[in-house]
């Protein structure tokens, strides 16, 4: 009885996890809700203007109201880079993707990061490749060759998936010295302003060179799915993940979101009767568990990549 007890997760391990499978849940579906914005007649631009506007704006109030402090110029600059160059071009190649691929597709490609991230910190930040995290990698790139191979999708949205995987392990490993010391919340608010601001400006660019404005959804449906990317998928699984990530740890944590896109993949299916053929689904899972057996390898660069990947 006693073993037993001792064996048994704490409150605050059950409360983690709990925030950590919402947050992966909110971040899972934010595809599913891209797909009906899309059909109501919404852009790119436009859907990455009003999700990082809203998501922005309300992280930064709720750091303030938090107290949180905020870091200083330099670091804000670093930041600022961040989400001004590595998450707009991560966000565009993936919603753009959603146009040319499934979202199931989209989602476990996108997860190909963990292998980007540790091959990055191999090479830039010195961090041991080891026998396992090789034979990790090996897997991941099977799983992606099955996944490629075996699907729908136009070879324009699979490239922009994998391009979208490989700016974000960019992203990531530049964030480990960026961000380091820093409230994640304040990061996360600082990213998405920046991240607004950029879109706004390449919207401004494409309007002033091609007369083409963002365009917007044309249907209280797309409005309503854009609201539920900022607020659900962005404010929401952000503020969900941190709070699991301090209850967790950055492990147990990364482990837990794996379920993003499992996620994905059920509602896809479920709304959109999307089907992965029995080749996707062997990559899919090969995919999932090398991340798992990377997560489990551990690492400096994936314990700040956990702490910077939802942004």
């Amino acid at each position: 009885m006693v073993t037993a007890l001792a064996q048994a997760p704490s409150s605050a391990a059950v409360r983690g996890a709990l925030f950590v499978a919402l947050s992966a849940v909110a971040f899972g579906a934010m595809a599913i809700f891209g797909r009906y914005a899309y059909a109501a007649g919404v852009d790119v631009l436009g859907l990455l203007i009003v999700r990082f506007g809203i998501g922005g704006a309300l992280l930064a109030l709720i750091a303030w109201r938090r107290g949180v402090a905020w870091p200083g110029a330099r670091a804000r600059v670093r930041i600022a880079a961040m989400g001004a160059l590595g998450y707009v071009g991560q966000s565009f190649c993936y919603f753009t993707a959603l146009q040319h691929a499934q979202a199931s597709l989209v989602a476990l490609l996108l997860y190909l990061y963990p292998a980007f991230v540790t091959l990055l910190a191999a090479w830039w930040l010195g961090e041991r490749l080891t026998r396992v995290k090789a034979m990790a990698l090996v897997l991941c790139v099977a799983g992606s060759a099955l996944m490629v191979g075996g699907g729908h999708g136009e070879p324009l949205g699979i490239a922009l998936s994998l391009a979208a995987a490989v700016i974000y392990s960019l992203y990531i490993v530049a964030g480990t010295r960026a961000t380091r010391g820093v409230d994640p919340l304040a990061t996360t608010a600082i990213i998405c302003i920046a991240a607004t601001l950029m879109f706004t400006l390449i919207a401004l660019a494409r309007w002033a060179a091609f007369g083409v404005a963002p365009q917007w959804p044309q249907a209280g449906s797309g409005w309503l799915a854009l609201v539920a990317i900022a607020l659900v998928s962005t404010v929401g699984a952000m503020l969900a993940f941190f709070a699991g990530l301090s209850l967790l740890g950055a492990a147990r944590t990364a482990m837990l979101s794996t379920l993003e896109p499992v996620v994905t993949v059920a509602l896809a299916a479920l709304l959109f009767g999307e089907a992965l053929s029995p080749m996707q689904w062997a990559g899919g899972v090969a995919i999932l568990v090398a991340v798992l057996w990377l997560v489990k390898a551990g690492g400096k660069a994936d314990d700040a990549a956990t702490a910077t990947a939802n942004a």
